[in-house]
């Protein structure tokens, strides 16, 4: 009975403990300034685009013809486009795909940089030679316009945007991940491992990966904001999501030809892209400071 209770409590400081090292970061990213403030943008964002259909009474679509180029009024709070159709209900809406670009495309750079900046690092010799010289050539091109190439070749659509956007930023993570394994693999515990007859594969997943996780979340808090701006940018030159679905880039494409007599068709979205990318880039300098002793002993000082 003793030793039942003993276990009991030894289960729950352990649960309690979990609790704590997951509630930490949290805690510290908090008490950075300005961190609270993107952290609040994305939840923002998040909770915008899973309750579109509520937030956003009148379908992002429907053409009111009676109600073209309209500006600001309470039947429609952020104006109409020249199809009457209403400029709010389309922003909100159009935070989904700035949303799912920004979080898959983000996860497939991230998944397809892992892989390589791991193998790479981890083998060496000529395997990291081949792997990081394919790394730098698509480094060499400029984000934007590998991505317009890649769009352009596989044709306009969300999903040929993601594929796009994640092809072009798997060379940061790469880059990223093979310099942390080159050094993480070095550590005693890791030669242990091997020596102990751990697979590559093992050694990989299980020693090398989870001590370099935390320089990840912070690379990739800072690539959703580069992926949101790249897929707006596709969208206004035309080859990113095709219309009528409404995107933050495609609204700015129209509002571009109504600048001298509709500016809010603009105006918003840009507002909109502004605010999530500047909230996400907080986030991003703030999880880089919870991560990174160096910059918190700094900060404390």
């Amino acid at each position: 009975m003793i030793q039942r209770i003993a276990t009991a409590h030894i289960r729950r400081q352990k649960a309690r403990r979990g609790w704590y090292s997951l509630l930490s970061p949290l805690r510290a990213l908090l008490r950075i300034r300005l961190a609270g403030v993107g952290l609040v943008v994305l939840l923002l964002l998040i909770a915008v685009a899973l309750f579109a259909g509520v937030i956003a009474r009148i379908s992002p679509t429907e053409q009111d013809y009676n109600a073209v180029l309209q500006g600001p009024s309470r039947a429609h709070l952020m104006g109409t486009d020249e199809l009457g159709r209403d400029i709010f209900s389309r922003l909100v809406y159009g935070s989904r795909i700035s949303l799912q670009v920004g979080l898959v495309a983000v996860g497939l750079a991230a998944c397809g940089g892992i892989v390589l900046g791991l193998i790479a690092g981890y083998c060496g010799g000529w395997v990291d030679e081949a792997l990081m010289r394919f790394v730098d050539a698509l480094y060499a091109f400029p984000t934007l316009m590998l991505a317009l190439a890649i769009t352009s070749a596989l044709g306009a659509s969300t999903r040929n945007a993601i594929i796009a956007i994640g092809i072009v930023g798997i060379p940061i993570f790469a880059r990223l991940v093979r310099g942390q394994t080159l050094s993480v693999r070095e550590q005693d515990y890791v030669t242990a491992s091997r020596v102990g007859g751990a697979t590559p594969v093992r050694m990989m997943l299980r020693h090398i990966l989870p001590n370099v996780t935390a320089p990840l979340i912070v690379q990739a808090s800072l690539s959703v904001s580069t992926a949101i701006i790249t897929e707006a940018s596709l969208s206004f030159l035309g080859v990113g999501t095709t219309p009528p679905t409404p995107t933050w880039g495609g609204m700015m494409r129209t509002g571009f030809d109504y600048l001298n007599s509709a500016l809010w068709i603009s105006v918003f979205p840009g507002m909109a892209i502004f605010v999530t990318v500047l909230g996400m880039n907080f986030l991003g300098d703030g999880l880089r400071t919870v991560f990174d002793p160096r910059l918190r002993e700094r900060n404390a000082a």
